[in-house]
């Protein structure tokens, strides 16, 4: 009854990670507005709600009078009915829970891909701090979350799945598949992972997944429309997040012995002639190093391989003992009933009004302070403002106000890019592009240039705070209308 009882309540090192993460996510890390410092979660939680409407995809741009009403594609549409559901269900603090819980089960699964890679207890222990410092760069209210949870759950399958274990159904990778391409547009890991694995798994995994993925209400055009996003350099080169990643900057530490812990598995597998994971991990790293936002997937999905290569080293027997010794104790511990009662309480209590009150999109990054008075612009505005602010005026204004601008740059493209570019940035032909567009008012951040150079053109101001100022054209110049 007493290991019962232990079994039950008491949480195993994995679960224990979970339920911290939880709560350092919440707590620490201001989940409930750092979870909202990047606006495209606006834009999410609005579409999931017309969708929920409606019961169908919006197939055209409901949002923008910058490039109004052309095609467009909600790839990550089932994404957007979870945000949607949840912020219907609890406001943004449910939406919030939603992803602190989604962050949170990628910790259990961490740990979990570490026992089944065989990781010393001690050293998964360790490389749990550059996975979390690596990963909290990422921590948003946006759909890739759940790519990283999908993408967890993959690589426990893959080797669980290893021989002499039997090899779970082909219907199972297909379900796994079809779920991710709904989700998230890194759904293509998954065939490609399978195809790593084939050699001990055979085709199966691979044939099922890839075909899976067509299950989408797209077909086969999501597939093309991801592959020509992601080879389109000149639109890439433009977004700062597929950029490089700065390991000049503050808190890059961490990250840097994370990547440099992975490569260092990649050559420890190679001498011991395990090709798969010197592949898999080789990979994560190579994602990394060429993009910013594949850091994160790095320390996710690279360094449970890094705890197997590390932990394959001859280590003193004494210390290999006692990790063992700690390894057998935890398998005794699972905790279920601690896990629970931690996840009703946090959502109870990131529904409350006093958080609802205290969760959302940070005041010192858009225009909150200003939305009484961009409430009161006329219906006819055509109001100018960065990519940064699109999504949060979205999320404001349930839609209902266009926006120029948003995060969504595969639906705007490179040459919109480029334009906006020179506008925010004054180049040469500014001017042409903003009266060729009619904008009416403008709402800035205050270290943007144009802040100088519209009052030479006669505009003046609204409203000023600590985070915008908001502009009105010259009297002389009536409203375009849209």
């Amino acid at each position: 009854m007493e290991s019962t009882w232990r079994r039950w309540c008491l949480p195993d090192l994995s679960t224990s990670a979970a339920l911290l993460t939880l709560v350092y996510v919440l707590f620490l890390f201001d989940g409930p507005h750092r979870l909202f410092r990047d606006s495209d979660s606006g834009w999410h939680i609005r579409t999931g709600e017309r969708i929920l409407d409606s019961l169908t995809l919006p197939r055209l741009d409901p949002y923008s009078f910058g490039k109004p009403a052309a095609a467009w594609v909600a790839w990550e549409w089932a994404a957007d009915v979870l945000m949607g559901a949840a912020h219907r269900l609890g406001g943004l603090g449910a939406v919030a829970w939603l992803y602190t819980v989604a962050i949170a089960a990628c910790s259990w699964l961490w740990f979990q891909l570490q026992w089944q890679l065989g990781s010393n207890f001690l050293i998964a222990c360790a490389l749990a701090s550059p996975m979390l410092s690596t990963a909290n760069i990422h921590w948003l209210a946006r759909p890739h979350i759940f790519g990283w949870t999908l993408l967890l759950i993959a690589l426990l399958w893959l080797e669980r799945d290893a021989p002499p274990s039997p090899r779970r159904p082909w219907y199972h990778w297909a379900l796994l598949a079809a779920l991710w391409a709904n989700l998230h547009a890194s759904f293509f890991l998954l065939p490609l992972l399978a195809a790593l694995y084939s050699p001990r798994l055979g085709w199966t995994p691979t044939l099922a997944s890839a075909l899976a993925t067509l299950l989408n209400p797209y077909g086969p055009s999501l597939h093309l429309h991801i592959f020509h996003y992601l080879r389109d350099r000149e639109l890439l080169r433009l977004i700062g997040e597929f950029q490089s990643f700065n390991f000049h900057s503050d808190g890059a530490a961490q990250i840097a012995v994370a990547l440099i812990l992975s490569l260092s598995a990649v050559g420890l597998f190679l001498s011991r002639r395990d090709y798969t994971r010197a592949a898999v991990t080789l990979l994560f790293c190579a994602i990394a190093i060429r993009s910013a936002r594949g850091l994160p997937l790095m320390a996710l999905a690279a360094l449970p391989f890094a705890g197997r290569a590390f932990s394959q080293l001859p280590w003193p027997p004494a210390f290999t003992q006692y990790a063992a010794n700690l390894r057998t104790l935890d398998r005794s511990l699972s905790g279920p009933l601690s896990a629970l009662a931690v996840l009703t309480a946090s959502y109870l209590f990131c529904t409350t009004p006093y958080m609802q009150a205290r969760t959302g999109f940070p005041a010192s990054d858009f225009p909150v302070q200003a939305s009484s008075q961009l409430a009161a612009l006329p219906p006819q505005a055509r109001l100018f403002a960065p990519d940064k602010f699109g999504g949060y005026l979205i999320y404001r204004f349930a839609g209902s106000r266009p926006v120029f601008f948003d995060g969504r740059s595969d639906y705007y493209g490179a040459a919109f890019m480029k334009d906006y570019i020179a506008l925010v940035q004054v180049r040469p032909h500014w001017l042409s592009l903003w009266k060729r567009h009619g904008f009416t008012h403008a709402v800035l951040p205050l270290d943007y240039s144009l802040n100088s150079v519209l009052p030479t053109l006669g505009w003046r101001e609204l409203h000023r705070d600590s985070t915008v100022v908001l502009w009105t054209q010259p009297p002389s110049h009536p409203p375009v209308n849209p």
